[in-house]
C-alpha cells in the first residue's frame, strides 16, 4: 500500500453519481484505513446537456457520461474513475483497465407514477431509452411515449398526468427513494442494460498500486456476469444504435435485441458455463445470431 497519499477518485457530479462514488470511497478506506480517499468531481457532456432537452442518444449514446471522468484519470488529475457500469461503452479505453464490479444491485427496471397494467389506452410513459420504448411497445404498442432527461429528483417530477415514468431500480436504490416504485418490471421481459445495477471502477493500466488497491473491492461474481453481458453488447459493435438489453443470472444469458424501425424485436436466453472465457464466447455468439436474424 501506498501509505497515507489520497486516493483520488473521479466521478460526475449528480446525487445518484456523488452517492456511489462515496460507497466505493467508504469500501476502499474500510480495506486500508490508513489511506484516504479524495472526490473528484467531473463534468460530462451528458450532465451538459442534461436541461436541454435533447435526446440520449442522439449525442452519442454509451460514453456521453464516462469520456470526460476517464480523461480526468488518463491525464493524471485522478487515481480512479467511478462508473455506472451501463453507461460504459463495451470497448474499455486505452491506457485504462477496468480493475473492479462492485457487488451489483436490483438490476431490474421499474415504472414510477402507474402500474403496467394500470395504464389505460394510449397513455403517456417518459424515458429517453430506445431500449426501454422498445420493450414497452412490444407489450403495449398503444403507449405514447415522451423524451425523459435530467438527474434522478428531476425525472421523478417529471411523472406525466394518467402516465408513468421508467427507471432503473438500482439509481433509486442509491439514493434511499425505493418506496416511489409502483411496477417492478421483470427482467426476462424487461431485460435491463448490460451492466445495469453495478458500478465499475478504472485505473490506469500500469498503475500496479491502484490495481492491488482496487482488487479488494472487486466482486467476482458481479464481475462474472457483466463481462458476459459486456461481451453480447461488444459483439454488436461500438457504434450499435440499436434497442439491446442483456442480463445475466443463474447460469443463464437472456438478451433483448430489436431493429431500427421498432417494428421487430427478439428475447432469447442461454444456458452459461462456469468458465467465464466459454460464457462471453457464448454470448458473442449469441448476439450475432440475434443481429443476423433481425436483418
Amino acid at each position: 500500500m501506498a501509505g497515507s497519499r489520497p486516493l483520488r477518485l473521479a466521478t460526475r457530479g449528480s446525487a445518484q453519481a456523488r452517492t456511489q462514488s462515496q460507497g466505493v470511497a467508504d469500501a476502499l478506506m474500510a480495506a486500508d484505513p490508513d489511506r484516504p480517499v479524495e472526490l473528484v468531481f467531473v463534468e460530462t457532456l451528458g450532465d451538459r446537456t442534461q436541461h436541454a432537452g435533447v435526446p440520449l442518444h442522439t449525442i452519442g449514446g454509451q460514453g456521453v457520461f464516462v469520456k470526460e471522468v476517464q480523461a480526468a484519470v488518463l491525464r493524471g488529475d485522478a487515481d480512479i474513475a467511478v462508473h455506472s457500469a451501463k453507461d460504459l461503452p463495451s470497448t474499455t479505453a486505452d491506457g485504462l483497465l477496468l480493475a473492479a464490479f462492485c457487488k451489483r444491485r436490483d438490476a431490474r427496471d421499474a415504472l414510477i407514477g402507474s402500474t403496467l397494467d394500470g395504464l389505460s389506452q394510449g397513455a403517456p410513459v417518459a424515458t429517453g431509452s430506445v431500449r426501454r420504448r422498445a420493450q414497452l411497445r412490444a407489450v403495449r404498442p398503444d403507449l405514447r411515449f415522451l423524451e425523459l432527461r435530467g438527474n434522478i429528483h428531476t425525472r421523478l417530477g417529471k411523472i406525466p398526468d394518467g402516465g408513468a415514468i421508467v427507471m432503473a431500480v438500482a439509481a433509486l436504490d442509491v439514493l434511499g427513494l425505493l418506496d416511489e416504485i409502483t411496477d417492478y418490471l421483470p427482467p426476462e421481459q424487461f431485460v435491463p442494460s448490460p451492466g445495469q445495477g453495478c458500478v465499475a471502477v478504472e485505473c490506469r493500466e500500469n498503475d500496479r498500486d491502484v490495481i492491488d488497491t482496487l482488487a479488494a473491492i472487486d466482486h467476482a461474481s458481479t464481475r462474472r456476469v457483466v463481462s458476459v453481458e459486456r461481451a453480447f453488447l461488444a459483439e454488436l459493435g461500438s457504434g450499435c444504435s440499436l434497442p439491446v438489453g442483456a442480463h445475466a443470472a443463474d447460469h443463464v444469458l437472456t438478451a433483448f435485441l430489436g431493429d431500427s424501425g421498432g417494428t421487430r424485436h427478439s428475447i432469447e436466453s442461454v444456458e452459461l458455463p462456469d468458465e467465464t472465457d466459454r460464457a462471453t464466447g457464448i454470448a458473442a455468439e449469441l448476439a450475432r445470431a440475434m443481429h443476423q436474424r433481425l436483418r
